[in-house]
């Protein structure tokens, strides 16, 4: 998988928006520590919320992370549940890290030092 990674200061919008049209096949809280969101292993050991979602047989993985600020996870997605693209999927107070990790053969459309918009800016496509 592609990983794309977007970093929220406490100065950003925290909200984290569906990035597709799809089926939620999994949404899973994992307690953890709070690693600085940059550190590098921050996407697996710090608090964070993994969910997965469906379309048309092709999934993407998206990880909201606290970080040494952030020590609360909202989401509010359910395994079975059917998603539109931009809505509200959750938030992370006081900001932190999102991950998506797309699939091999994403064209990413940002590029670092990008400032995507939440239901705005195009991340990939596939």
């Amino acid at each position: 998988r592609i990983q794309v990674s977007i970093f929220m200061s406490p100065f950003n919008v925290h909200v984290n928006r569906n990035p597709i049209n799809g089926t939620v096949v999994y949404s899973t809280y994992h307690p953890g520590k709070y690693l600085v969101a940059w550190h590098p292993k921050s996407s697996t050991e710090n608090e964070r919320h993994t969910v997965v979602y469906q379309k048309n047989g092709r999934e993407i993985l998206v990880k909201q992370i606290a970080g040494a600020l952030a020590r609360r996870i909202v989401n509010y997605l359910q395994p079975g549940q059917t998603v539109r693209q931009t809505d509200e999927m959750g938030f992370i107070k006081f900001g932190s890290r999102v991950d998506l990790l797309l699939p091999l053969d994403a064209t990413i459309k940002v590029k670092i030092g990008d400032r995507p918009l939440g239901g705005v800016t195009e991340i990939a496509s596939w």
